[in-house]
């Protein structure tokens, strides 16, 4: 049989041209910063549907682990700590302290369901934030930890400049994950967390140990977010603030595999690129085009372009849930191909 590239392959082909497309196009519209922070959100988002897609636990406070992941990758690695450890070790160990945190939380919280579970998240999330804006000793509080290691390669340390490098290094990553995602997904385990979201009840009597597989999904979705955090700090060179990680983080991961397609890695990348691609691609350069060609007002609400923006995203949004209520990829379309 001809082999055909499914849809995760032609995805990720197209994000590997991108910085080659940029090189003919004006400055200002030049697309490889922007999709950057959508391969960020791709990660974090893969790491919330190992909890919501696939093992059915809603959670409502994913931000928290990517602040974890962030300011223990801070902590590690910036100069003004003892540790020191550089890049690549420092991001590594996010992905066990992630993993330890979202045991931390899961092991309290495996009995509980549904909307309750997604409260106890919500507030898990809250309280992370409040933790790190106050121990000001150790996470600097509301300055954030900076400035924080670029990696190196071959001896040779990057800098902001290398936008190119920086692009591929997260498309490599982000592919490493997507990986992982799909060896999870098709194997046993994978498959215990399917049963599991379905009905849980008949996976007990089936013989799976749900709990065991709960506590795994948790702190493996945790892990991923971590992970997400680390690589968000060092492209930033900061930990940032608290508040960078709040409620509106953990909303937008969620609409990302709800307009994607719950339970699937190939949505998980679709609705990344329409979440995130939508408002820092598309309408902020068209917000940015209108405002240089003096299309609209600053000085009245309806008419700044701005808030056109967010009119605009909104709605988009509540078109794509209505006209794809399974979303624009689900799962069962990818099935079988990569």
């Amino acid at each position: 049989m001809r082999w055909r590239p499914g849809p995760i392959v032609t995805i990720l082909a197209i994000a590997a041209v991108v910085p080659l497309v940029d090189l003919v196009l004006p400055a200002e519209l030049a697309l490889s910063e922007a999709v950057r922070t959508v391969f960020l959100y791709a990660i974090l988002a893969l790491g919330l549907n190992v909890m919501t897609g696939y093992a059915g636990m809603l959670n409502l406070g994913i931000a928290a682990f990517m602040a974890i992941g962030a300011y223990a990758f801070g902590i590690l690695s910036c100069e003004i700590y003892p540790f020191q450890l550089g890049f690549w070790p420092a991001l590594a160990l996010t992905i066990p302290i992630g993993a330890l945190a979202g045991f931390i939380l899961g092991a309290p919280t495996l009995g509980l369901r549904g909307d309750y579970l997604a409260i106890v998240t919500l507030g898990f999330g809250e309280i992370v934030q409040d933790i790190l804006k106050n121990l000001d000793s150790i996470t600097k509080g509301m300055q954030g930890i900076n400035p924080l290691p670029a990696p190196s390669i071959g001896g040779a340390m990057w800098t902001s400049n290398d936008e190119r490098s920086w692009y591929y290094l997260l498309l490599a990553l982000l592919t490493l994950t997507v990986i992982a995602a799909r060896n999870l997904e098709r194997s046993r385990l994978g498959r215990a967390w399917f049963s599991i979201r379905e009905d849980e009840l008949a996976s007990r009597s089936m013989g799976i140990r749900v709990e065991r597989a709960k506590m795994i999904a948790f702190a493996t979705g945790a892990a991923i977010a971590a992970f997400a955090g680390g690589l968000s700090a060092s492209v930033l060179s900061s930990t940032g603030e608290p508040n960078n990680y709040d409620f509106q983080v953990s909303i937008l991961a969620l609409c990302i595999i709800i307009v994607g397609g719950i339970g699937g890695v190939a949505g998980v990348l679709v609705g990344s690129l329409v979440m995130v691609g939508l408002n820092s691609i598309v309408l902020a350069k068209a917000t940015a085009w209108m405002a240089a060609h003096g299309i609209g007002s600053q000085g009245n609400v309806m008419l700044s372009p701005n808030n056109w923006k967010f009119l605009i995203f909104g709605l988009a949004l509540v078109i794509a849930v209505r006209i794809k209520p399974t979303g624009i990829l689900p799962p069962k379309l990818e099935r079988g191909r990569v």
